[in-house]
């Protein structure tokens, strides 16, 4: 069952890092019959202008990067691509923390106009603040754990309730310390916000730590302490926490997250006083 459970929790963190609004874009660039893959950035952090590349495909290919703030409805700037490191290169300007900017590349090549990621599409990179390394990791290996263990106790309570209650509240106990106490610093160092969840907002990677926590909760109550003569409950508690806790940690990580609210800003606020809002 352990193997088991590592393998699930495994293939979710992969799932949830191919995924969601934080993933780079990928695609292919075809130039006189050569293809090239590229990547296109949307997570960089407020320390450096983005740095938006692309392969370099030869045969004189030139091109630019137009972006503008989203979603503020700005007219698109234009920045020129320039050859860098075997690169087609651009900078976009820093933002505030959450800002974001919205982009698309347009290449002149001797195949004609070629658009990435595609026409009429665009893709939208968000701004944040870098995280202390230290609590970063030690939050990602509690959050992992927790998964881990939740689903071996999910799987032991439904097949083997041996040592069942050691490994509910191990769960809760990483589950608390991970994403009740580690994930509102790593927010607050990322964003400027402790959190952004119920009831204060809809910052969907909040409302998952909540639901996950919450479901661990109702599990170690119904388990209790000590052994009873009627485990039933208790035990199918632990399964939908286990269920529960997989199904939510597998959506997109940082979906509906916190977005600079550039109207404010534009209306004269301090853009260290603007206050973020959800994405609808």
């Amino acid at each position: 069952m352990w193997v088991v459970a590592v393998i699930m929790m495994a293939s979710s963190a992969v799932y949830q890092r191919r995924t969601g609004p934080t993933r780079a874009v990928r695609g292919e660039l075809t130039v006189a019959g050569e293809t090239h893959r590229y990547r296109l950035k949307r997570n960089p952090f407020t320390t450096a202008e983005a740095r938006i590349a692309i392969p370099n495909p030869g045969h004189d290919v030139s091109g630019a990067v137009l972006y503008r703030r989203y979603p503020a409805g700005d007219d698109y700037t234009t920045v020129p691509l320039a050859v860098e490191d075997g690169e087609l290169v651009a900078y976009l300007p820093i933002q505030p923390s959450s800002g974001k900017l919205e982009y698309y590349v347009v290449l002149d090549t001797p195949d004609g106009g070629v658009w990435l990621p595609g026409r009429d599409e665009t893709v939208v990179l968000r701004y944040k603040d870098p995280v202390p390394i230290g609590i970063l990791v030690a939050h990602i290996v509690f959050i992992f754990f927790a998964l881990l263990i939740g689903l071996r106790a999910g799987l032991g309570a439904a097949f083997e309730p041996s040592s069942l209650r050691r490994l509910v509240w191990a769960t809760l106990t990483c589950m608390t310390i991970g994403g009740m106490i580690l994930g509102p610093i790593v927010q607050k160092y990322t964003f400027g916000a402790f959190w952004t969840g119920f009831p204060f907002g809809y910052d969907l990677t909040d409302n998952k730590t909540l639901i996950m926590w919450l479901v661990w909760v109702v599990a170690v109550a119904l388990l209790g302490l000590k052994p009873k003569r009627d485990e039933r409950a208790g035990r199918a508690a632990v399964v939908v926490a286990a269920i529960v806790a997989m199904v939510v940690y597998v959506i997109p990580h940082s979906l509906r997250g916190s977005e600079f609210d550039y109207s404010q800003l534009d209306q004269g606020a301090p853009s260290a006083e603007v206050a973020d809002t959800v994405t609808p």
